[in-house]
């Protein structure tokens, strides 16, 4: 037992030395940690080991600094969702007219404006379109915040950070900045969930907006889609039966209505103005053109100019021109605005229009236009004034009846003067015809129709007064731009402007008919009902073989291309290039003309084809198969295509150079894609085809410049002194003021036979005109030889 308890003692005696020992080791390792973390001393880097215990301060710094770091982004990031406050009112605006509309849709079908249905619509898609947008941009700060909340939990993985927070040493060391990190770091753990509250308080309430305003958009819809099978049903008693009861004068929901028809429109114009703000800048920049061109021929002293014009409508401050173009195109830049809105513009609109016809038309038309104006005010009057709708029927069958009878008597007195307006008596047939049926209809109970017809009868006769005298303002405008451009470049002041007019009408006559269907079916209620049948017609696919195409794509196609045409055709107009005299004042202009319309073409042909939707594919058989043909029969046409694109580059004959083509000589009148043209001495227009025009010599007299060299022959009776008689003949020529002085005159003087020489006279002078000082030194030098008694023949 001795021996076991002596083994036993030894064993344990050599465990705890065993065990003294390594905790010696383990607190030397720890004094000299600690003693390297207070002297900052470290013999490597040790950055990489940040697993370990072996870190220097400036490693546990610059973890405290990518924290401080990381926290001070948060501020950073929430500042930049700038559209939250935004965003916030316009919800509340919202809200608002949210309430508006469902009282509005609570109210009878009857009271009802159908422009003011249409409007609802419209303003519902609108904030529906709005919510799309609220919530992308909430999205996005979302995502935003999300990566911020990301990146901030990345620091808890981090064992540098990790360590300095679980040890006592380190946190005791670092205790200044830990507490500044602590401040911060509540703040922004703060400011992060204040946001995410907001954010999600925006989402709900964007939500719940948007299930609001689908549900109004269906009621809106079934209202819509109930009112024209009611329209042709018996919607009130008969005009002539009589009332149950008695009804005050105003009916009681009308002030309610009109106050929260008012906050409606409001809210319209506020969030629907792109498109009024760009009528605005197209009427803004009617006014400077017109004024611009007035003052350029003012500023000239070149008013007289303009006689011949016969300009009727615009003048030089145009204000009213500029307000009718801003005031007609109202309705069809706002198809769907409020019905007060419409009204509005449209009384403005009469009084420019009566403004601008004031002592420029005969008494009698003006007289029949007062008379227009007058019911259409009556007829506005009575809907605000808020009688009894009873009582409104019948002042309503009142002015309608004397807008009948007015139409009759009106379309009487302009037929015999309607003349090139004779689209006058149509829209008169048409006011006539609409006041009819809404007698009809008031009479029958169909007050919807009522109003669809009257409305229409107005409208339909003032958008067609309105379209033609914008139209008339517009060609006045342009023949205006003409006048100033050809002034500019000191051109004739005449040219030939009734042809222009004449063919620039007939364009813009079909945009204006175009205008004018569109703005009838809106009041006749059956736009959005053939737009979508038309769209619809147009959209549809078709396939023939293996080609699928829409007519609405190659409807697009021809129209960019007539449009491009167009363009190319009138831009020439636009600078004053017209007629025959403009060739005579030639310059580099013509060429970047001609390059403009080449550009012109190509473009509105690569436009056409990207905007229809024409598979490129299909598009590259059509251009193989235009390659089979002109490889079979179109060598002639492609040649003089690519010839002229050569003459408009290379300008080895310009317009207004004088050449000579084989036995032909002129001047250039016209370069085209195909073929030119030469204007010969005697008025004939010569077409040559280009390809003609590279594969022959051409002799250019105006290449570089205007000069030509002109002789004269004159046989002189011996004898005389030559001597004198070549002085003589140089002094009449210098003195001529056609002749150009720095190229000197020569004078060469040989015998004919023994009793007459000939004297042949050489000088230079523009090549436009040689006559003129042919003659007169002709003139001069027999006169002067008479006096020195030299007989000539």
């Amino acid at each position: 037992m001795n021996i076991a308890n002596q083994i036993a003692y030894r064993g344990f005696q050599g465990a705890y030395s065993i065990c003294l020992f390594l905790l010696f080791i383990h607190l030397t390792f720890s004094v000299n940690a600690q003693s390297k973390l207070r002297n900052g001393r470290s013999g490597y880097d040790q950055s990489l080991l940040a697993d370990t215990n072996m870190l220097s301060t400036g490693d546990y710094l610059e973890g405290l600094e990518r924290v401080y770091q990381t926290l001070n982004k948060v501020p950073t990031v929430t500042s930049s969702f700038t559209r939250i406050p935004e965003i916030n009112n316009k919800l509340k605006s919202d809200d608002s007219t949210i309430n508006l509309l469902k009282q509005r849709l609570s109210l009878n079908v009857s009271t009802f404006n159908l422009q003011n249905l249409q409007m609802f619509r419209t303003l519902l898609d609108e904030m529906t379109d709005n919510e799309d947008i609220y919530n992308e941009v909430i999205l996005s700060y979302d995502k935003s915040l999300d990566d911020m909340k990301k990146e901030i939990a990345a620091l808890r993985k981090d064992s540098i950070i990790r360590q300095i927070f679980t040890t006592k040493a380190l946190r005791d060391s670092f205790s200044t900045q830990l507490k500044d990190l602590r401040i911060k770091r509540m703040g922004s753990d703060s400011l992060i969930k204040s946001t995410t509250v907001t954010l999600n308080e925006l989402r709900a309430h964007v939500a719940e907006n948007a299930l609001s305003v689908q549900e109004l958009l269906y009621q809106t819809n079934v209202q819509l889609k109930s009112i024209g099978p009611k329209a042709f049903l018996k919607e009130k008693r008969y005009l002539w039966e009589k009332r149950s009861s008695a009804t005050d004068l105003k009916y009681p929901e009308f002030n309610q209505m009109l106050d929260s028809e008012q906050q409606i429109n409001q809210y319209y114009f506020n969030n629907t103005r792109s498109n009024r703000v760009l009528l605005l800048f197209f009427g803004t920049l009617f006014f400077i053109w017109i004024f611009y061109n007035f003052r350029s021929l003012k500023n000239k002293g070149k008013m007289t100019i303009l006689e011949d014009l016969d300009l009727k409508l615009i003048s030089p401050v145009p204000i009213l021109a500029s307000l009718v173009l801003i005031f007609t195109m109202a309705p069809v830049f706002d198809l769907h605005a409020p019905a007060l809105y419409i009204e509005l513009t449209q009384f403005l609109l009469l009084l420019v229009l009566t403004g601008l016809f004031f002592k420029r038309i005969p008494r009698e038309p003006l007289i029949l236009w007062a008379v227009f104006v007058l019911l259409f005010v009556a007829l506005s009057f009575v809907r605000l004034i808020g009688i009894s709708p009873h009582a409104q029927r019948w002042f309503i069958l009142f002015i309608n009846l004397i807008s009948t009878a007015f139409a009759v008597f009106a379309l009487r007195k302009l037929k015999p003067i309607a003349g090139k307006y004779s689209i006058l008596l149509i829209a008169g047939t048409l006011y006539m015809l609409f006041n009819g049926l809404a007698i009809l209809a008031n009479l029958f109970g169909r007050t919807t129709l009522m109003q669809i017809f009257y409305t229409t009868g107005v409208y339909a006769l003032l958008h067609t007064v309105s379209l033609i005298v914008l139209l008339q303002l517009i060609i006045e405008a342009f023949l205006l731009q003409i006048k100033g451009s050809r002034m500019r470049k000191n051109y004739p002041d005449h040219f030939e402007w009734e042809t222009i007019a004449k063919d620039f009408s007939k364009i813009i006559t079909y945009v204006a008919v175009f205008i004018w269907i569109i703005l009838l079916t809106a009041h006749l209620d059956v736009y959005d009902l053939l737009s979508n049948a038309v769209g619809s017609f147009l959209s549809t696919a078709r396939k023939i073989g293996s080609f699928t195409f829409t007519f609405g794509g190659i409807l697009l196609f021809l129209g960019i291309i007539w449009v491009a045409n167009f363009l190319q055709k009138y831009i020439a107009y636009f600078f004053g290039e017209t007629g025959d005299d403009t060739i005579e004042n030639a310059n580099a202009e013509h060429s970047r003309l001609l390059i403009t319309r080449l550009v012109l073409l190509i473009a509105g042909f690569l436009l056409a084809v990207a905007a229809s939707g024409l598979p490129i594919d299909k598009i590259t058989v059509v251009l193989g198969a235009l390659g089979v043909g002109i490889g079979l029969g179109l060598q002639g046409i492609v040649s003089n295509f690519v010839s002229g694109i050569i003459l408009i580059f290379d300008r080895t004959i310009r317009i207004g150079d004088v050449v000579e083509l084989g036995n032909r000589k002129g001047k250039v009148k016209e370069i085209g894609i195909r073929s030119s043209t030469l204007l010969s001495d005697d008025g004939a227009e010569i077409i040559i085809p280009n390809g003609d025009i590279l594969s022959n010599n051409i002799i250019n007299w105006t290449l570089s410049n205007n000069n030509i060299r002109v002789n004269l022959t004159i046989t002189i009776a011996k004898p005389f002194d030559k001597e004198e008689v070549i002085s003589m003949i140089k002094e009449i020529i210098l003195a001529n003021d056609h002749v150009f002085k720095r190229k000197t005159p020569s004078v060469i003087i040989s015998p004919v036979n023994g009793k007459w020489s000939s004297a042949k006279i050489f000088f230079w002078c523009n090549l436009n005109n040689t006559d003129t000082p042919k003659s007169a030194i002709s003139d001069a030098v027999f006169e002067k030889l008479a006096e020195m008694n030299i007989e000539t023949l």
